[in-house]
């Protein structure tokens, strides 16, 4: 008996060896695309969240400079929702950025942040234009709006200090003898 086998290079079959199964192409890019898309839209999620990003998001959306340089008069300015950055509670410093726009441009806002105790506090915040330019800083119109719990040095209140003795007329070194010189 003659068996006339095929090389396998002219096997038609496309389907896999049995006991093996495959995705379609299709079908298995569409899963990977949706499941990237579900852990960024989760590490973005909490970036987003972050008290640092809050209170920045509230000051640039409503600062008159912010709104004077990407909105112009009467418009609006918005927050993307994309936080990039990172954050620690461990070592409790936060270094994030988000986008901000309006009619008239848009830009970068990097809030940096440290957490004293429970809570955190903005150590830096600013707007860097895209189309370039100078950084408009906005920590201090931020720490004006909001306050600080930093205490303010008032010159006036300190009390005059009672003045220091006189230092002694004399002052006699005795060395042993032996020293240098002897």
């Amino acid at each position: 008996m003659i068996r006339h086998i095929r090389p396998r290079s002219m096997n038609s079959d496309p389907r896999p060896p049995a006991g093996r199964r495959t995705l379609p192409g299709p079908l298995a890019l569409t899963m990977a695309v949706v499941g990237g898309l579900v852990v960024l839209s989760v590490g973005c999620g909490r970036l987003s969240g972050h008290p640092v990003v809050a209170v920045a998001r509230e000051e640039v959306t409503t600062n008159r400079r912010v709104i004077d340089l990407l909105a112009g008069p009467g418009g609006k300015v918005t927050c993307g929702t994309a936080v990039s950055g990172r954050a620690s509670d461990t070592d409790g410093i936060a270094m994030l950025q988000f986008e901000a726009s309006g009619p008239r441009g848009k830009g970068t806002v990097v809030v940096e942040g440290k957490k004293l105790g429970k809570e955190w506090g903005v150590t830096l915040l600013e707007l860097r234009p895209a189309a370039g330019g100078e950084h408009l800083v906005l920590t201090s119109d931020l720490e004006a709006r909001t306050g600080t719990d930093t205490p303010k040095f008032d010159p006036s209140e300190v009390k005059a200090a009672t003045p220091a003795p006189p230092p002694p007329a004399e002052i006699e070194i005795a060395l042993p003898p032996g020293g240098p010189g002897q």
